[in-house]
This record gives C-alpha cells, structure tokens and sequence, in this order.
C-alpha cells in the first residue's frame, strides 16, 4: 500500500474562510499509526480546509479510551477510565464537524457509533444564547469500504447529526467504495481510488459547502435564536404555539372526503 500525495490546491476564494475552525474525527477500528483508507479521505478534505485558512484538528477515536454510554463523563457511571471530557472541549469549539467511517457489514463501524452516542450525552445542554451546542455547527460525513453501503451509511449519520443540532448544507456526505465482493481497498495502489473523479468531486464540493454554510453562520453570530430554547419551552414559553388552534377550514366547503378512511 501507498499513499498518494495530494495534488496542489487553488483555492475560488483565498482568506475568505479564515477563522474558521474544523474537528475531523476518523472513527476507524484501526489505531495509529496503522494504515486507513478512511483517513487517506479524510485528507483530501483536510487539505482543502486548510488551504482556505481553516484550522483543522483532527484524530482518531479509537486512539483514545472513550467508555461506551451516552453521559458527559461515563467514570461517574462507574466507569474506570472515560477519554471523552478531554476530547469534547475540542469538538464543541469546532465550526465544523466531519465524521469519517469505515464500513463493515454494509454498517457503519461500532466506534462510529460510539462517537454518536457520546455527542448524544450533551444533546440536552444549551449556551449562553439558550440554544444547543450543536447549533451553528455544520457538518458532513466521508465514508470508505470495499462493500456497498455508502449512503446507507452517510443517511444514518447526517440523520444523527442534524437531530442532534447541526446544520446540514446541501451534498453534505461523500464516499467511495470499489467493486462489490472482496476487494482492493481505497489506498491500495490498484485500486485507483484516490484518482476517482466521482470522490473528488463529491469530498470537494462537500469540504466547500461545508465552509461556506459555517461562514454564513458564523459572520450571522451563531444560529438565530427565536422559538427554539429549551429551557424557555420548559418554563412554559409555547413561542405562539396553540395546542387548540380553531378550524381552519372555509366555511361551505365539505367537511370531509368520499372515504373519510384515507382523509
């Protein structure tokens, strides 16, 4: 196996994207420093990212010791030993969130899962603007393997991430996969993977959607705030919301179909 190089990068619009900070977290089952066809992806978008001036940390999560649950800190679960406190402050203060798995069984990888699991353990957390932490975040999914599942993998974790909180921008996810069956996988030099124009196309437009939604989000000071707090809502704030709201329906007309069964 080699990695290719990444080619030179022109940029549509240099400095625009500065200040801008992104997490890349590569959920593969493979700890460093063994070879991953997931982060051979992960770097095209990174190069991009930086190469527009954002700045970008990025890790692998099977690298650290995060306990399987779904609340902040598992060592007060009982838990022996719980990574994610030290790995959270760094997703959280990230513009930008991408996610790169691997697939297995037509699945995402169980430590892809996990990570969900532990950004779900602060989905009932709000900020200073009563909002959650995810809001104003985007984010956009990579995903690698020699077996179908691309999108079935993608779908499940954009689903999670905008339930979450996170803003989706349009072609959000990516991927590449080779020929169904056993297989070359994505930097194995016969498998012409890197050179995939359909990837490329994809991991670019997904890294520059990604930017330009964030840029929208971050010069607007974060996600508007007006009939979506929590902790307003718990207090009895209904924002205009009626439980009882009067008929709507003109008066004369039917108040039911042929076969009120499919009305």
């Amino acid at each position: 196996m080699t990695q290719t190089a990444p080619a030179p990068v022109t940029v549509p619009a240099p400095d625009r994207f500065g200040g801008l900070r992104a997490v890349v977290v590569n959920t593969t089952l493979k700890r460093s420093p063994e070879l991953s066809n997931t982060q051979g992806l992960l770097d095209r978008s990174i190069a991009l990212l930086r190469a527009n001036g954002v700045e970008v940390d990025t890790f692998r999560l099977v690298d650290h010791d995060v306990a399987p649950g779904v609340m902040p800190d598992m060592r007060e679960e009982g838990w022996p030993a719980d990574a994610w406190p030290t790995l959270w402050p760094r997703i959280a203060e990230a513009d930008i969130l991408i996610i790169g798995s691997p697939i297995w069984l037509g699945e995402q990888s169980s430590v892809t899962r996990r990570l969900i699991e532990r950004l779900y353990a602060h989905s009932s957390e709000t900020v200073e603007s009563g909002l959650s932490p995810f809001h104003g975040k985007v984010a956009g999914v990579l995903v690698t393997g020699n077996e179908d599942g691309v999108k079935h993998v993608a779908s499940s974790l954009v689903f999670s991430l905008q339930h979450l909180g996170c803003t989706i921008p349009p072609t959000a996810d990516a991927g590449w996969i080779g020929p169904v069956g056993p297989g070359p996988s994505y930097l194995d030099d016969e498998s012409d993977g890197p050179e995939t124009d359909f990837t490329n196309q994809g991991t670019t437009f997904m890294t520059y959607n990604l930017l330009h939604l964030a840029r929208l989000l971050k010069d607007a000071g974060g996600f508007p705030v007006g009939g979506n707090q929590p902790e307003a809502w718990s207090e009895g704030e209904r924002f205009g919301f009626d439980a009882h709201p009067q008929p709507t329906q003109p008066q004369g007309e039917p108040t039911q179909t042929a076969n009120p069964e499919h009305d």
